[in-house]
């Protein structure tokens, strides 16, 4: 199962926190998933990466960012999706813009996206895509807020790159797990 987190509504659409849903549309696009459903407080598209490749379910919650483990939780439990098959794209506000990652487990740091699934989930032992947005010059809450809820300000052809980057990745991950147990800790992309 991969997970994309972002914000219902045209409002967050194009937002830097946005990100992981940019990166299962374009995924759903590339291996051709066209069909959806509401389920779960959420819109999942199942189907294979390839003719014969492996059976992935792509899920978007349809709740807020802060509560996407009501969503994501619910639905890993009732298809019995072990933790350690279920990929998570969010964005990360500790890379850089354009640097993207993948990693098993690891620190929330903040991120109320992955405080939820780690609720939701039972642990924060799943794989992560880190997609690098960037981070203001401030520490300010309210500013790291605005600044992840705003539009992207690099240009279109720079967020494409940034997607196609994590879109690669998220990909590449999800074939690792399909071929082998495990996997590396932390890879950089």
């Amino acid at each position: 199962m991969v997970v994309g987190l972002g914000n219902p509504g045209r409002k967050y659409e194009r937002s830097r926190h946005n990100v992981g849903f940019m990166v299962l549309d374009r995924l759903a696009e590339r291996w051709g998933i066209t069909r959806t459903r509401e389920k779960y407080r959420a819109v999942i598209g199942e189907g294979r990466t390839a003719p014969g490749g492996p059976r992935v379910i792509l899920l978007k919650p349809l709740t807020y960012m802060n509560e996407s483990g009501k969503s994501a939780g619910p639905a890993a439990g009732s298809s019995r999706i072990p933790l350690d098959r279920i990929v998570v794209v969010h964005d990360e506000i500790d890379l850089a813009f354009g640097d993207v990652r993948t990693r098993l487990g690891g620190g929330l740091a903040g991120h109320n996206g992955l405080k939820s699934l780690k609720t939701g989930f039972g642990s924060r032992e799943f794989w992560r895509v880190r997609v690098g947005v960037d981070r203001p010059d401030s520490t300010d809450p309210d500013r790291v807020a605005a600044f992840v809820l705003g539009p992207f300000t690099e240009s279109g052809e720079e967020v494409r790159d940034l997607i196609e980057s994590a879109v690669d990745a998220t990909e590449k991950l999800v074939e690792q797990l399909n071929a082998v147990e495990g996997g590396e800790e932390e890879t950089k992309s």
